[in-house]
């Protein structure tokens, strides 16, 4: 997993606040399921055990739809997913990059990848994305 730096971010009211411990070197991946592509939605893939929600566990409303594996974590109050539970990775946590507090983004360099979320099944066989939440 490399290097690891800790950041903390959240929603934009300040409601959800956490803490994750992601790698210097860190991938941001960029998927075209019907969500992902709606809502804009980028994130790194971080394990379970290296996120922390700090407050607002009590804000979070949950959406799921089609396989109901993929929990769309966001705030009540101001509507932003600043992190959610993807369906490739049931063991961790995907944070959206935008999220992560100012303060914490020198700490990190950002590459991009392409998850083809439109051909979910066919592409989670040759992606890399499950191994990002192992230790």
């Amino acid at each position: 997993m490399g290097d690891l730096v800790t950041v903390k971010g959240g929603c934009h009211c300040k409601s959800v606040r956490w803490s994750a411990q992601i790698p210097s070197q860190a991938t941001v991946w960029d998927c075209n399921c019907s969500i992902c592509l709606m809502k804009n939605n980028k994130h790194i893939i971080v394990p379970d055990s290296l996120f922390t929600i700090l407050s607002g566990s009590d804000k979070l409303k949950c959406y799921k739809f089609n396989t109901m594996k993929a929990q769309h974590l966001f705030c009540n109050i101001c509507g932003v997913q600043s992190f959610y539970k993807p369906r490739s990775n049931p063991d961790g946590v995907g944070i959206n990059p935008v999220c992560i507090d100012t303060d914490c983004l020198h700490t990190l360099s950002l590459s991009y990848s392409k998850f083809d979320g439109q051909n979910w099944e066919k592409h989670i066989k040759t992606s890399t994305i499950t191994k990002l939440s192992k230790l």
